[in-house]
């Protein structure tokens, strides 16, 4: 006899036009009816925005939370050896496991100027592929670009 699990809450999906989840980024004002800056409807696009500010802040630059963010922006002048790509990947998932521990991820690609000539030199382009924990079979991915010049996608 099959037994249910009631220890963890279905993912839910709601489908109101008028709940949204978080304010998406970058900020700008909204146009619509979500209120004064544009927002996100959906949990995935709330997650993607979230993964997108931890990889994209310092350690010690946001104000009462000294350990948010990883230090990523320090291996931009650095030569990628797979001693550094292993450590940026747990750089990645201590942080994940500490900020983000709804978040499972299933795999992480690196890449510089050096493994891809499109990217360009003094860049990292960090791809991460992740599900949400409650919702195991949503399987999707993040873009970040680090760079010296500031951060963008």
């Amino acid at each position: 006899m099959a037994i249910k699990d009631t220890t963890r809450k279905p993912y839910i999906v709601d489908n109101d036009s008028n709940v949204f989840v978080g304010i998406d980024l970058p900020f700008r004002r909204s146009l619509n009816k979500e209120g004064w800056f544009a927002s996100t409807s959906t949990t995935i696009e709330s997650v993607k925005n979230n993964i997108r500010n931890l990889l994209n802040t310092h350690q010690g630059e946001r104000l009462m939370q000294p350990t948010l963010g990883l230090n990523l922006r320090r291996y931009l002048f650095e030569q990628i050896t797979e001693d550094t790509y292993i450590s940026i990947q747990d750089e990645i998932f201590n942080s994940f496991k500490f900020w983000l521990p709804f978040v499972e991820i299933k795999d992480i690609e690196i890449i510089t100027n050096e493994m891809d000539s499109t990217v360009e030199p003094n860049k990292l382009v960090i791809k991460i592929l992740f599900n949400i924990l409650q919702d195991p079979n949503t399987l999707t991915s993040v873009q970040v670009v680090i760079s010296d010049t500031g951060t963008g996608d």
